[in-house]
């Protein structure tokens, strides 16, 4: 089985929405059952929390149900547990380097829209602060990444 963590700081707006972006993917495509998907923060701000109404809201506009999802941190065992580790933007990335000791495993910690070579952006930006079209903004670029990532993991993992 194929595992994929989405990270972002707190675990409620872009890690989440990616996490149910992706989910609906694998089931569209009948691997649901092959790829393991979940999410965490690297901050521990909104543990065992749901995600973000906004986010919830901007996922269930594009027919994504994010309801049963809580919060969690990034754990150490975290990084041999999963295949991917995917930042949402470069801090924390960082953050993910620092916390992984394993130069090895490290390997595993990438940029999602790494998976998205032909958007202009490098990070999703945190909505958090900001109004109702940050998240929809979000929601477009995890859509662009969930995608590609989909055809890596298929062509990679012989899918």
């Amino acid at each position: 089985m194929v595992k994929v963590l989405f990270v972002c700081m707190g675990n409620i707006c872009r890690s989440p929405m990616a996490e149910g972006v992706f989910r609906r993917m694998l089931e569209g495509v009948g691997l649901h059952e092959k790829v393991y998907v979940d999410s965490a923060g690297t901050h521990s701000y909104h543990i065992g929390g749901p995600p973000d109404p906004r986010s919830q809201a901007t996922a269930q506009r594009r027919g994504v149900d994010l309801r049963s999802l809580r919060a969690r941190r990034v754990t150490s065992a975290d990084f041999a547990e999963f295949d991917y580790v995917l930042a949402m933007d470069q801090d924390n990335y960082e953050n993910l380097v620092e916390l992984c000791q394993n130069a090895e495993l490290q390997q595993r910690i990438q940029l999602f829209l790494d998976f998205a070579p032909d958007l202009p952006e490098r990070e999703v930006p945190d909505p958090y602060y900001g109004g109702p079209t940050g998240f929809d903004r979000v929601m477009d670029l995890v859509e662009e990444a969930a995608q590609g990532l989909l055809i890596h993991i298929r062509e990679h993992h012989r899918l």
